[in-house]
Order: structure tokens, then C-alpha cells, then sequence
């Protein structure tokens, strides 16, 4: 039997919030990651950067408070970096958890570009926050710009960017070349970054790309066995948070879609997730799709955790 292809999402918890959280959390999920390959999968990761990019616009945007001469980074810009640092943490974990256990794999980051669509409705509703907490002048100063805020009671006002649709991955053709090689490949970090096409150039778009989106995508583009998110819970609940909370270690596309009319899943948690999976199952009705924690990776492996969907 061969390797089985997948496509790993990995959330904030995979991760942490600051460069040194960084450090300490890519070495656990490694372990995770490392237990799938031992495992017979061959995989393409892909993960968030919410905290990465908005340290990295925040950084930026005080830089050229301080220094007027210096132009502030745009968010494709913010995107890319936030995709390096991400990336070589992963690759420089995972490769020596893989020497640690006798095996040799090259493992290597594709700068991934990910088109969207300028008409896209999120554009004119722009929606996802990022950056510091802004003065009233600082944020007259970004609506002059043309940028979009939103106030915070008390806090201050942030900016807020579009989140649109993946149309295309860029490097697809190089991500593929690499899962032929039975290379590990890290693509579409944080999204992928955002680019408009523009007749033979391509310009990048004050937007991020949902992480949930863009890995059933990958999914679906390399043909995937299987679309693994490795998030901050052990399973899918219904009820999440409630004394009636129950686990779900099984869900069909049909059952899917009676809890997300019934609002079982929370919108900027679970529910994009769920989306995702539903996604890539009915485009790929014979794969399946695995929602579980980096923790309980092991007993995923052997059926004891997680939430596996189907069609």
C-alpha cells in the first residue's frame, strides 16, 4: 500500500504567540508531525500567522513612526516574512526530530503566493484585525490611506483587512514536484500571500488569506488522501464549552451541515474548520478529514481520538 498524501493544517496552539513561544512550540510539533510520517504519510503542511504577521505590521508600522524615512512593510510584504520566520522554524524542528528518529527527509518552505479575486465581496467588508491598538489620529491617518479601522471600546482602534477566497496556488507546480520527491513540503503559510493578477505581473493585495481555505484547497490541488487540522481541541464537540458538552468521534457531510444550520459551531473557531472539511470531502468523496490536537496525535493514529469526516 503507499504513502498516504495529506495536507496538515496547524493552528495558533502549534505555534504559540511570540518568537520564543515559537521556539518551545514547533519542537511538540514536530513530535506530532514526525509521528505521521513514521506513519506512512506523506505531507504538506500549511499553517496560521495571525500573532506572526500582526507582530511583524506592528513592528513595521512603529518603525516608520519613529524613522518617517523608512516605508511601511504592506500587508503581502508582512505576509511573506511572516511565511519565511514560520516556515524555517518548522523545517529546522521537524528535520531534527526526524534525525533523532533515524530517518532522513529533506524538508524545505515554498514561498507561496496565492491569488484572489480584487472583486471579491470581502474587499468592500473587510472583516479580519490586525496591528497595535491606534489613537484616534493614527486611525484618521490609516482612513486616509485608504485602509479600513474599527474602534474598540476603550481600547483604542485597529485595522482591519479583507479576507478573500483562494483562487489559485502560484507554486502549486513546485509544491507537487516536491511531494513527487517524497520531500516534506511547507506551502501557503499563514494563507499564502495574496496577489492579484495583473496582465503578465503579479501585485499583492492588503488582505490575508484564511488558513482553513487555503488547506482544503492545497488538498484538493495535490489530490490529498486526507486534510489533518491540528487545532487547540482533542476532537469536535457539540455543545463546546456547556455542561452537555458531548465528543463527536465521527461526522458525515450531512451530519456537518445539520450542525452548522443548528449554530453548533462558533464562526472564527470551529466552524471555518468544519467548512474547510466539508469542502474538500465533496470534491473528494473516497478521502476523509481529521480534526483533532497536536497532543493527541498518537492516539489519533490508532482511532482512540480525534473527529474523522467523511462523505
Amino acid at each position: 500500500m503507499g504513502k498516504k498524501r495529506a495536507v496538515v493544517s496547524l493552528g495558533h496552539d502549534a505555534l504559540g504567540y511570540t518568537t520564543l513561544e515559537q521556539w518551545d512550540a514547533v519542537k511538540e510539533t514536530a513530535k506530532a508531525l514526525a509521528d505521521l510520517i513514521e506513519a506512512d504519510y506523506q505531507l504538506a503542511i500549511t499553517h496560521s500567522n495571525g500573532p506572526q504577521i500582526s507582530m511583524i505590521h506592528k513592528a513595521m508600522t512603529e518603525l516608520r513612526r519613529i524613522y518617517p524615512d523608512y516605508t511601511p512593510a504592506p500587508m503581502c510584504v508582512c505576509s511573506a516574512m511572516s511565511q519565511g520566520y514560520v516556515g524555517y522554524d518548522i523545517q529546522n524542528s521537524l528535520k531534527s526530530e526526524l534525525l533523532s528518529r533515524g530517518i532522513s527527509k529533506p524538508v524545505a518552505t515554498v514561498l507561496t503566493q496565492v491569488t484572489v479575486d480584487p472583486y471579491d465581496e470581502a474587499f468592500y467588508d473587510p472583516q479580519k484585525v490586525i496591528g497595535r491598538h491606534m489613537t484616534v489620529e493614527e486611525a484618521a491617518m490609516e482612513e486616509r490611506k485608504g485602509n479600513f479601522v474599527r474602534e474598540e471600546p476603550g481600547r483604542g482602534f485597529r485595522r482591519v483587512v479583507a479576507a478573500p477566497s483562494p483562487i489559485e496556488i502560484v507554486e502549486l507546480p513546485s509544491i507537487l514536484t516536491l511531494l513527487e520527491a517524497d520531500q516534506v513540503v511547507i506551502a501557503c503559510g499563514g494563507g499564502g500571500i495574496p496577489v492579484i493578477e495583473q496582465k503578465h505581473t503579479l501585485k499583492g493585495a492588503s488582505a490575508v488569506i484564511e488558513k482553513d481555505a487555503i488547506a482544503s484547497k492545497l488538498a484538493c490541488d495535490i489530490h490529498a488522501d486526507e486534510l489533518i487540522i491540528l487545532t487547540g481541541v482533542d476532537c469536535v464537540y457539540t455543545s463546546f464549552g456547556k455542561d452537555d458538552a458531548k465528543p463527536v468521534p465521527a461526522l458525515t457531510v450531512e451530519e456537518a451541515g445539520q450542525y452548522i444550520e443548528a449554530g453548533e459551531f462558533e464562526a472564527g473557531t470551529m466552524l471555518p474548520k468544519i467548512e474547510a472539511c466539508v469542502s474538500f470531502l465533496e470534491k473528494n468523496p473516497g478521502s476523509r478529514a481529521l480534526i483533532t490536537s497536536i497532543a493527541a496525535v498518537p492516539e489519533a493514529l490508532r482511532g482512540k481520538a480525534g473527529t474523522v469526516m467523511t462523505v
